[in-house]
């Protein structure tokens, strides 16, 4: 008997065109073309929005920024100008941000200036003197010293016009062997860290703080000397008697500016040891250097000029005359400048 088969559905034929009911077509070289630029259109129409999304991202992004950074110069500028805001966090902007405190000829004097010169005197009273400057007598000495501070860092300005104008510099050098100097007599202890704990208790200030300091020492002596020429040529003068065999008493009693030692032929009413503090650090230096009879080159001693003179030693300690040569007063060539250069503060004090 015959199996029955299946009956057979007839095969529907192969459509040439894009179906219409949204399925993927048949890509062609024929058609490669237009398939692409289909493509790359429902592509666009998901960019686009993307791209102004994202500029939306930027130009939010920017503005957000731009308002904090104003909200925060604003801020500093109360707390500085207005408030006077010394605090360390006020201290550390400014080491940043270069606020001015005032303006020399065309030069800006450094917020920052000020601020270090100010909190080194607080920290010392504060520490040293136990001064409360929430008292009503300590604000009336904080305002003091404000006005100190701000003078200070004007006149150091002044200083180094005039050390620019002269070519006058000072180099790292100079401070390393200003530091040993100081070390060699016991005055800032023996090490780094004992010199650290030293300038950190009575100043509050690192090493560089301090170097920065020594340095702004230096550079002023360095300037007196080189515009005070009335004093160098007395120096040398007085220098000249003594090299020609004149008695140093009776050079010291022509020539010193130091009136307590003066009419007794610049002999030291006391015998000098090494680690002397009741004269300056330089003179201690040049003394022992010498032999027994034997005179000084002139040196300098910051705020002058000296020569010294070994007379005898008793007991490892010296008995000395000296002759000194002050120069002007810093201030007197400061106000000559001032004459010349005005200067501008932005601080009310």
């Amino acid at each position: 008997m015959k199996k029955l088969s299946k009956p057979r559905l007839p095969r529907r034929k192969k459509s040439k065109k894009p179906l219409e009911d949204g399925s993927v077509p048949r890509i062609t070289n024929e058609t490669v073309a237009e398939t692409r630029e289909e493509v790359l259109k429902g592509a666009r129409k998901l960019i686009y929005p993307l791209q102004h999304s994202k500029h939306r991202v930027v130009r939010l992004s920017i503005i957000i920024a731009l308002a904090v950074v104003i909200g925060f110069f604003s801020y500093s500028m109360v707390s500085l100008y207005k408030q006077k805001n010394t605090s360390t966090f006020m201290y550390r902007v400014t080491q940043i941000v270069p606020f001015p405190v005032a303006k020399v000829g065309n030069s800006f004097v450094a917020y920052e200036d000020y601020l270090f010169e100010l909190r080194q005197y607080v920290h010392y009273f504060t520490t040293q003197e136990n001064i409360d400057f929430e008292s009503d007598q300590g604000k009336a000495q904080l305002e003091e010293q404000r006005k100190e501070a701000l003078k200070q860092v004007i006149n150091k300005a002044y200083i180094k016009k005039l050390a620019k104008e002269k070519g006058i510099t000072v180099s790292a050098e100079e401070i390393d062997a200003e530091i040993e100097l100081l070390r060699s007599q016991n005055r800032l202890g023996s090490d780094e860290s004992a010199l650290q704990d030293v300038i950190r208790d009575y100043y509050g200030w690192t090493i560089n703080d301090f170097r920065r300091s020594l340095k702004d020492k230096i550079l002023q002596a360095k300037v007196l000397e080189a515009l005070d020429t009335e004093t160098t040529k007395r120096a040398e003068t007085a220098k000249a008697e003594l090299d020609s065999g004149k008695d140093f008493s009776t050079v010291a009693q022509t020539y010193s500016d130091d009136l307590s030692t003066k009419d007794k032929g610049g002999e030291i009413p006391f015998l000098v040891d090494k680690q002397d503090r009741n004269i300056p650090i330089q003179m201690t230096e040049q003394l022992f250097a010498l032999k027994t009879g034997e005179v000084s080159d002139i040196f300098s001693v910051g705020y002058g000029l000296a020569m010294i003179k070994h007379i005898e030693t008793k007991e490892n300690k010296i008995r000395a005359a000296y002759i000194l040569f002050n120069y002007k007063d810093i201030q007197e060539i400061i106000n000559a400048e001032k004459e010349k250069t005005k200067a501008t503060t932005y601080l009310r004090l």
